[in-house]
């Protein structure tokens, strides 16, 4: 059974979110620990995934360049667990969470391998690829909530953002 866990940076344990992103990152893609694990982990609100008692999928929220901007990142499933759609789970509540927050606007910064991914939950790459420790990447950008239409009428559906 998945269960979803909320950490905050400043005083949460983020033992498990580390340890999903050093395998990710720095074991399965080569990122070193410095490019990894940044200041940045106090700042942000982080989201975990467990199956049972192991953590397997998460990623963290940032305050963007406004107040209604937020930035997700550091997005990472365990190897085990890709292709499940626990990711789809992830990333749908780091952006509702944006939105209760006030956001209009979440942005990240994706692998292009993995840019597929973030346009089915509704995000649109914007500007140049560029290189971001050793692997290529692009920014997008997604606008308001979660959009789960169902019908299909209004255009995201036949582009299978949802």
């Amino acid at each position: 059974m998945l269960t979803l866990k909320w950490l905050m940076g400043n005083k949460d344990d983020l033992t498990d979110a580390h340890t999903i992103r050093r395998i990710v990152f720095v074991e399965e893609q080569g990122v070193t620990d410095e490019e990894e694990f940044d200041d940045r982990d106090g700042e942000c609100i982080h989201l975990v995934i467990y199956d049972g008692e192991d953590p397997v999928c998460t990623g963290r929220i940032l305050l963007g360049e406004g107040e209604d901007e937020f930035r997700l990142g550091r997005i990472a499933t365990m190897m085990t667990h890709r292709g499940r759609g626990i990711a789809t789970t992830l990333v749908e509540n780091l952006i509702n969470a944006c939105v209760t927050m006030g956001g209009t606007r979440q942005t990240l910064h994706a692998q292009i391998v993995a840019q597929g991914f973030y346009e089915k939950v509704g995000f649109t790459a914007f500007g140049e690829p560029f290189d971001d420790a050793g692997i290529p990447h692009i920014s997008m950008e997604h606008f308001g909530g979660v959009k789960k239409c169902g019908g299909g009428h209004c255009g995201n559906c036949a582009k299978g953002h949802h």
